[in-house]
């Protein structure tokens, strides 16, 4: 075991993973096989590894995904019209480092916000900054923060983050205060930074929804014209899961 001053001088420089390594290094058996590299390299191996989940964690705290999703978890066995060779290649995130988009479509229940948030919880995994937002509440968040003098600081927040993730689009409606914001956000983001979309409507309804029509054709054309679009279809997976657990508690 190190002496306490040692230990002391480790944790101001804040080594937490460092000092971990050390005391279960001390508390092997192996530990006299090991030279002083190998010694030395088992434990800075540990400090960057503490280092990169320390990172991780403080990514996902500040993304608030709605869910904990990853991609390993990805249901490509029930029919709904996800491609698995397509939605693989998306999980390894090179379409953030060209600043493209995702829109991602379908009725209610069929995994929008579950998917965008593991392509979320991946993209922090690869040491991108994202944020989740769900479209009521950002749109009441902005106009709460016109009058608190916090707009300014809110649209930069969204428009600088590397990943934004923008849920259930369509289901606020979108007055002339959401139109101004939104175009704002994306405006800010195009060519420099990538958005998730998901909505219930499709891609094609997206014109009308946004009611004025130069507004509308403004938004459309950041979004669309360099997005991957994921079109979902089939039955609520809710819904199903909620019936097979039924029948199964009947069963058992």
């Amino acid at each position: 075991m190190l002496a306490h001053p040692t230990l002391d001088q480790l944790r101001e420089l804040n080594l937490d993973g460092l000092i971990k390594a050390i005391n279960e290094l001390e508390a092997s058996d192996q530990v006299a096989e090991l030279s002083h590299l190998e010694w030395l390299g088992l434990a800075l191996e540990r400090e960057i590894s503490h280092r990169r989940d320390k990172r991780l964690a403080m990514r996902l705290r500040y993304a608030k995904l709605r869910h904990l999703a990853c991609i390993e978890d990805v249901d490509y066995h029930t029919p709904r019209g996800l491609d698995r060779a397509s939605f693989v290649k998306l999980s390894q995130c090179w379409w953030i480092k060209d600043h493209e988009n995702i829109l991602i479509c379908g009725k209610s229940g069929v995994g929008k916000s579950w998917l965008a948030c593991a392509l979320g919880h991946q993209a922090c995994r690869d040491n991108h900054s994202v944020l989740y937002r769900r479209v009521p509440k950002l749109f009441t968040e902005l106009m709460l923060a016109r009058g608190d003098g916090r707009y300014a600081r809110l649209l930069r927040s969204l428009s600088v983050v590397q990943l934004l993730i923008v849920d259930d689009f369509g289901l606020a409606a979108v007055d002339a205060a959401a139109r101004h914001d939104l175009l704002e956000i994306l405006e800010e983001r195009y060519g420099r930074r990538s958005t998730i979309i998901t909505s219930q409507f499709p891609v094609d309804h997206w014109h009308d929804l946004i009611g004025d029509p130069t507004y509308a054709d403004a938004i459309l054309d950041r979004i669309v014209h360099n997005a991957h679009r994921i079109d979902l279809s089939g039955p609520s997976l809710r819904k199903e899961r909620k019936s097979a657990a039924r029948s199964n508690k009947h069963t058992s």
